[in-house]
């Protein structure tokens, strides 16, 4: 079984963090390089806070390093959580991206808060924004990026995404006539109905006359399939420790070997794998054509969230093999 017609090819990462966030970030940087060379189409950078074993807390500052590191690869986020933020900001940060690398920066913006400790913080600076008041943060972000008085106004805009997991977003992403991102890594939601929601709906703009939807998936990818699950068993146990509350550094291989798994952890690992591409290249290229013959995706984001950046590489490498990057 094989993915047809070819569809573009991207990277979501969450720097995780197994020793060091200086590491942590240098493989980061390491990881989008080659990305580039294997011929991705963009790099996103997400958004999460109060994570020991998370580095992706600053996804504007971490896309500026990503674009100085390489040359024509698509940089941006995968997102900026809006509810965290005031609009103005975000679009002074893009808007100064855009300007310092024309025509390769996105921005992806999604509705989830953060956890209770982090929103206290924060909403001591966004008390005029409500938590709910996402499609009005958007629109606001949108008129600063385009039409404000915000500078610097890059003469190529910031390519604005709407992320989301259910058929909200894609209402919100086909009323605005711009691109969609589902999130399918979250293994939660009806991608192909989300999507076909938003291609019904979508209403042209200016920069989008046609709809444009990519689904992301947890990609994990070895020689065989037993070695892949080895592999996705470090992200495993590092988040369900954190759903646990006993929060973690993203253990290694070895560490996850020496692990005693109980019951509700083997049921968290499995349900988290669910519908996910984890194995040899054969699974997964099954996997990646039946969700993409499902929902018809123009785009394919992959997330790799594994301990050593060479096993990293590796997969991405293997994932092109089984869906070449269209010319």
């Amino acid at each position: 079984m094989s993915a047809s017609p070819p569809v573009r090819l991207s990277v979501l990462d969450t720097t995780l963090i197994g020793r060091t966030p200086e590491s942590a970030f240098a493989d980061t940087i390491a990881l989008a390089r080659y990305a580039e060379r294997l011929g991705y189409t963009r790099y996103w950078m997400a958004e999460h806070h109060g994570a020991p074993g998370v580095g992706s807390s600053a996804p504007a500052i971490t896309a500026g390093a990503i674009a100085a590191a390489t040359a024509r690869i698509h940089v941006g986020s995968g997102g900026v959580m809006l509810p965290n933020h005031v609009p103005l900001v975000v679009a002074e940060q893009f808007g100064t991206l855009a300007a310092l690398y024309p025509g390769r920066i996105d921005l992806g913006v999604g509705r989830a808060a953060p956890e209770p400790r982090t929103r206290a913080m924060l909403a001591r600076d966004l008390v005029n924004y409500p938590a709910d008041d996402f499609a009005g943060r958007v629109a606001e972000l949108i008129g600063s990026l385009t039409q404000g008085f915000v500078s610097p106004r890059a003469t190529q805009p910031p390519s604005v995404w709407i992320l989301g997991s259910s058929s909200a977003g894609a209402s919100l992403a086909a009323t605005l006539g711009v691109p969609f991102a589902f999130a399918h890594h979250f293994g939660r939601g009806d991608a192909a109905a989300a999507i076909e929601h938003y291609r019904r709906h979508f209403q042209p703009s200016t920069a989008f006359p046609e709809p444009y939807a990519m689904v992301t998936l947890l990609t994990v990818v070895a020689d065989t399939d037993a070695a892949a699950a080895r592999l996705a068993g470090s992200a495993d146990l590092m988040f369900r420790s954190m759903v646990a509350g006993r929060p973690i550094l993203l253990p290694s291989p070895e560490q996850v070997d020496t692990h005693d798994w109980t019951a509700e952890d083997l049921a968290f690992a499995e349900q988290r794998r669910r519908g996910q591409a984890i194995g040899g290249p054969e699974t997964v290229r099954d996997v990646i054509a039946g969700l993409l013959a499902r929902t018809g995706a123009d785009e394919l984001m992959v997330t790799s969230q594994m301990y050593h950046l060479a096993d990293r590489m590796r997969s991405l490498e293997l994932t092109a093999r089984q869906l070449p990057v269209p010319a």
